[in-house]
């Protein structure tokens, strides 16, 4: 990729270029970007998109690193990070959130105007957009529950907005894995509650997440989706997995489901330990285990 070309074709654009990853992921992994993109707003989102299909570079967003998994030979062509589109405001009842916000400054937000309807992503780490492309959730409600419509730039450049409906959302899925496009900015539905028991309710399930969750360790979050009739952490822990370190990689003894960086573990003991697993689970008792973590990178 030619780095003069693109940085005279694009001013105006904040571009790092064989930036590492690792500064930005939640696991601390993952090898360099070619280029790393910081767009300010909805037109240079679809500059960088409509350049990079002119110039036949690929492209792909980050959102906030914090639930997937950068292999060590990086990402080629351009990362977008929407890190710098991060504006909230309130109409009535209904929460207007740029895609580059963090879920947990969301649901503060909601909280601070006294709206109900997002204490249950009080803990999650991910960013909006990242929320919507997997239907993020958490203690019995996700974003599918409360989101009105979605601002999208697809692939090819052309805007969209998508009803709740046309987003398609199941278990931690949405319209964006079949479609590939950048999720621009989305309206909650929301509903005027009482600050006190909003609060409560907050303080409550943060309380649980810190209870149960290696939070003092790097690391991608869940790492498998649930499977029907079972709870992922349970079937590590009757595996006798628990605890298993791979490089500087380890089950997390606080809760099996989660994968820690204890000892400056790369993507690659990550991804193995994660095959590992899987291998054993259903080796063990015939369940296939579904990453919910995004694996991505050269191979």
């Amino acid at each position: 990729m030619n780095k003069t070309k693109i940085m005279a074709d694009l001013p105006n654009m904040k571009l790092l270029f064989d930036e590492p990853l690792s500064n930005y992921t939640f696991t601390k992994t993952g090898g360099p970007a070619d280029v790393l993109a910081f767009p300010k707003n909805t037109s240079e989102v679809k500059e960088m998109v409509e350049y990079c299909n002119r110039e036949a570079i690929p492209f792909m967003v980050l959102g906030n690193a914090s639930n997937l998994i950068v292999r060590e030979k990086g990402i080629a062509g351009v990362v977008l990070m929407l890190a710098d589109m991060a504006e909230m405001s309130i109409e009535g009842t209904e929460l207007v959130v740029e895609a580059g916000a963090k879920l947990v400054e969301t649901a503060k937000f909601a909280f601070d105007h006294t709206l109900t309807g997002l204490e249950f992503a009080c803990g999650i780490p991910g960013s909006i957009g990242g929320a919507i492309y997997m239907n993020a959730g958490a203690y019995e409600g996700e974003v599918a529950d409360v989101v009105k419509s979605v601002d999208v730039v697809w692939e090819d450049g052309t805007f969209e907005t998508l009803d709740n409906e046309a987003l398609n959302f199941s278990y931690r899925h949405s319209k964006l894995q079949e479609k590939s496009g950048v999720v621009i900015s989305v309206r909650f539905a929301l509903a005027e509650g009482d600050k006190e028991v909003i609060g409560a309710h907050m303080a409550k399930l943060t309380e649980l997440r810190e209870s149960k969750q290696p939070l003092e360790y790097p690391s991608c979050g869940s790492v498998f989706k649930r499977p029907d009739g079972h709870y992922t952490g349970a079937l590590i822990q009757k595996a006798e997995l628990q605890g298993l370190k791979w490089g500087g990689a380890q089950i997390s003894t606080k809760h099996a489901g989660f994968i820690v960086n204890i000892d400056n573990a790369t993507a690659t003991d990550y991804v193995e330990l994660i095959k590992h697993i899987q291998k054993v689970i259903l080796e063990k008792f015939d369940v296939v285990l579904e990453t919910e973590v995004r694996i991505i990178g050269r191979q």
